[in-house]
């Protein structure tokens, strides 16, 4: 496999107003990266999922893990064990990378 190079993350990045429009950056059977961003006030509703790595890149919000609401921002990663339900809700613009395994 070749490397991709993402020369800004801001390339890729969409924000929609109807909502989340992930960007896969690359997939595995083990894994899924991808960008991702919501427009002020958007949400992800919480959802369990299996283990997942969030570092958020630009914004302001809440991750809210098991109910726990968490301020995330610009550096802020968020490691969430497997089964942990996990959900978003921005304030401002908030991008983030996402990091999926199964």
């Amino acid at each position: 496999m070749t490397a991709i190079v993402f020369p800004t993350w801001r390339d890729k990045i969409v924000y929609s107003p109807a909502g989340p429009q992930p960007q896969i950056l690359l997939e595995t059977e083990k894994s899924k990266a991808l960008l991702a961003g919501l427009e002020p006030d958007q949400m992800i509703p919480e959802h369990p999922e299996g283990p997942a790595i969030y570092h958020f890149l630009e914004g302001k919000g809440w991750m809210i893990v098991d109910g726990e609401r968490l301020a995330v921002g610009p550096g802020v990663t968020v490691a969430i064990p497997a089964g942990a339900k996990r959900g978003m809700q921005a304030e401002t613009r908030l991008a983030f990378l996402a990091v999926r395994m199964a």
